[in-house]
């Protein structure tokens, strides 16, 4: 299923007369809704599993947070997330998520406060690396990747090309 914003322009009669009576301006409001996809979900490729490649920012380097599109997010991650999990990191909650680094033949498990995900500016997410950025060096320029296991409830990460 997926998921998306459903705004609401049209107020019901007892939100117009509650509007009326606080003589405020009508705020259009908006709730993330879940909607069955026409089509099914992309298949993962299971020797090409990245699915959201990024060119890391200087910026992103000193933060240590990737910032990630709306379209990324929706059609990557929260696609494979219950409307409820979705919600509570789109109203503006930190969300503690589990990573792990294909980066090398032994994949590594990171869990710690600084692999986060949460809401960024313009509708984009922010996914905290703090302990990948130290570890693997990480500079302006690296090309990673990203997806969603959806078996085992976790971040798949790989640094893709210094």
């Amino acid at each position: 299923m997926r998921k998306t914003f459903y705004y609401s322009f049209l107020l019901t009669k007892a939100e117009e007369e509650a509007v009326a009576a606080r003589s405020e301006p009508r705020q259009v409001t908006r709730g993330l809704v879940e909607i069955r996809d026409w089509y099914p979900a992309p298949r993962i490729d299971p020797n090409n599993p990245w699915q959201i490649r990024k060119s890391i920012t200087s910026n992103e380097v000193v933060t240590t947070e990737l910032t990630l599109s709306h379209e990324e997010m929706f059609e990557h991650v929260f696609r494979y997330w219950t409307l409820d999990m979705a919600d509570h990191v789109v109203r503006g909650n930190k969300c503690f998520v589990i990573l792990v680094d294909y980066t090398d033949d032994m994949p590594k498990k990171i869990q710690s406060e600084s692999v986060f995900l949460k809401t960024g500016p313009n509708d984009t997410c922010i996914l905290g690396l703090g302990d990948v950025v130290r570890a693997r060096y990480l500079n302006p320029g690296d090309e990673v990747g990203l997806f969603w296991d959806m078996r085992s409830g976790t971040f798949g990460f790989k640094l893709l090309r210094r």
